[in-house]
């Protein structure tokens, strides 16, 4: 069957004039042709993966190519079967990347346009993950890595990227004398994220031109030596990469069985991203833990218009109690 859905993942460093205008005029003009998406536009640049049938996303292609610095954008295009997005956003932000420097410095940040690390083709990547001298550092989110990640990559002990610059200065001892490789989905964080280690004074940076994305559509790597899947930020939630041997390297929150479906936790103060069967979110009541299970706004219990006697049975059948309630 025909997809007729395209998804275009793009981001560009390039100095926007009047960012907050510019953000203005791009929603009115996404929302007049129908588009999709989630845009992120900042004085550093434009972020952003938009969806919508061929129509519209050529004429969005157009539109940004015809403004002033990005003619020469890259999109990166999926085909699919549905749309991606249910609703049109684009917002004004101080940066499309935050490094988290300390004191939110902006004007210390670091600008990919003066300083960044190495390009790599996907060829050249993939012998970066071959070779036993080089350390190979995803730089995504801790769930984005749970559910697929380039073999032998190491994994930050870190919640989301803007705490990876202190954990590298913690455990630099790993990297100082060795090349180091990052990457992540479509390249936006690493040209950031490898300007500030040069900066820091690592003699040998590259990263993965063009992010996972375009590793997995290369035709002569073919996605090879990445596991699992790779997290998008939209309503498909992850796609394929490797088209040579997948495999499923997700785990279930619960179980530790094979799990590929992400949900969030039902505790909106909490919202951790869990990989999780519908036969265990049923289960736990889509709680990450007994404190968000029986968190009085839990939102899987008010989905499911549960009473306090079927919470209290559920409960039961994994050997807890609702004993404490958490206050809002």
């Amino acid at each position: 069957m025909a997809k007729d859905i395209r998804v275009l993942l793009y981001y560009k460093y390039v100095p926007i004039e009047n960012a907050e205008k510019f953000a203005a005029d791009h929603l009115a003009f996404c929302k007049s042709i129908g588009l999709k998406g989630r845009i992120l536009v900042a004085d550093e640049g434009i972020n952003g993966t938009v969806s919508g049938d061929y129509e519209t996303t050529q004429k969005y292609m157009d539109y940004v190519h015809s403004l002033p610095g990005m003619e020469d954008l890259w999109f990166k295009i999926d085909e699919e079967n549905e749309q991606a997005f249910k609703k049109m956003f684009v917002r004004y932000k101080k940066e499309i990347v935050h490094l988290g420097l300390e004191d939110n410095d902006f004007d210390n940040d670091i600008n990919p346009l003066e300083t960044t690390g190495a390009y790599l083709s996907p060829k050249e990547f993939k012998e970066a993950l071959l070779d036993e001298d080089t350390v190979v550092l995803d730089t995504r989110n801790d769930y984005e890595y749970d559910l697929g990640h380039f073999r032998g990559a190491i994994r930050p002990d870190i919640r989301n990227f803007r705490e990876l610059p202190q954990w590298v200065r913690d455990n630099k001892e790993k990297f100082m004398d060795k090349r180091v490789v990052v990457y992540c989905t479509g390249g936006v964080r690493c040209e950031k994220f490898s300007g500030w280690m040069v900066r820091e004074g690592y003699k040998d940076v590259g990263q993965l031109h063009g992010g996972i994305a375009t590793y997995g559509k290369d035709p002569e790597v073919q996605g090879e030596l990445w596991d699992g899947k790779m997290y998008v930020f939209d309503e498909r939630i992850s796609v394929d990469i490797n088209h040579v041997d997948p495999v499923v390297i997700g785990k279930d929150w619960f179980d530790g069985t094979p799990c590929e479906r992400y949900v969030n936790c039902g505790n909106p103060e909490c919202n951790r991203r869990i990989l999780t069967s519908e036969e265990n979110e049923d289960k736990y009541l889509r709680g990450c833990s007994h404190e968000c299970r029986v968190h009085s706004r839990n939102r899987y219990v008010a989905e499911n218009d549960l009473s306090q006697a079927e919470v209290m049975e559920r409960l039961a059948a994994i050997g807890e109690s609702l004993e404490t309630l958490v206050a809002q």
